[in-house]
C-alpha cells in the first residue's frame, strides 16, 4: 500500500498541498475511544484538510469482508462524533477518505451465498459478489457522508504474473478522487487563507 499511499500523496501535492502538511500514521481524536491512528493525515494552519485510510485485501475475502466494513464504519462514526460531540478537529468539519484494493480472484468475483436473516436483509445485495458488496459499501459510506471520497481498485494477476488495475466503482475512481482532493485543498484554503 506504500507505492499507493505515495501516489495519494502526490495528488494532494498536485492540488496545492505542500509535503510539510502530510503526516503518516498520526493519531486523531476519537469519541468513543481516546484516539485512532489513521493511515495518513493532511494538516493546513491548524485545519485538518484531511484523513484518509488505506486497506487492501488479497484472499480469505470471505472470512473478512465485515470485519472490514465495521472498521471503516467505526473509524469514520468515532472521527465524527468528536467533531460533533466535542469539536476536535475546531470548526472545519473533517474530510475522510477511504481507499481500496482488492484483488480479484474467484472468491471475489462469484456471486454470493444467501442474505437471509432474522428479519429481511437489503435485497441490494442478493447475488452480488464479494466485489460488488466492497463497491457497494464505498458507495454507500459516500452517498450517507461518512466518508467523503473513495478509491476503489481491483488488480488481477495473469497466467504469465502481469497485474492489471481496474476501477469498478464510477464514483471512487482516481479521476473523482483527484477532482475531489482538489476540491477539499481549495475550500480549505479558501476558508483559512
Amino acid at each position: 500500500m506504500n507505492g499507493i499511499r505515495d501516489l495519494v500523496r502526490d495528488i494532494f501535492i498536485e492540488a496545492g498541498a505542500a509535503e510539510e502538511w502530510i503526516a503518516y500514521e498520526p493519531y486523531l481524536p476519537g469519541y468513543y475511544r481516546p484516539r485512532k491512528r489513521w493511515d495518513m493525515a493532511v494538516r493546513y494552519k491548524g485545519v485538518l484538510v484531511a484523513a484518509l485510510e488505506f486497506k487492501s485485501q488479497v484472499g480469505s475475502v470471505g472470512k473478512n469482508l465485515n470485519n472490514r466494513f465495521e472498521e471503516a464504519l467505526g473509524t469514520a462514526t468515532d472521527t465524527w462524533a468528536a467533531h460533533s460531540k466535542l469539536s476536535a478537529f475546531g470548526s472545519v468539519p473533517p474530510w475522510l477518505a477511504y481507499v481500496f484494493v482488492l484483488r480479484e480472484d474467484v472468491e471475489t468475483e462469484r456471486p454470493n451465498r444467501s442474505i437471509s436473516a432474522l428479519f429481511p436483509a437489503d435485497q441490494d445485495f442478493k447475488g452480488k459478489s464479494y466485489s460488488q458488496r466492497y463497491q457497494e459499501m464505498l458507495r454507500r459510506f459516500m452517498i450517507d457522508g461518512i466518508y467523503q471520497a473513495g478509491w476503489f481498485i481491483t488488480t488481477r494477476q495473469d497466467e504469465s504474473g502481469r497485474v492489471s488495475y481496474a476501477e469498478p466503482l464510477a464514483e471512487a475512481t482516481g479521476k473523482a478522487f483527484r477532482a475531489a482532493v482538489k476540491y477539499r485543498v481549495n475550500q480549505v484554503r479558501g476558508l483559512v487563507d
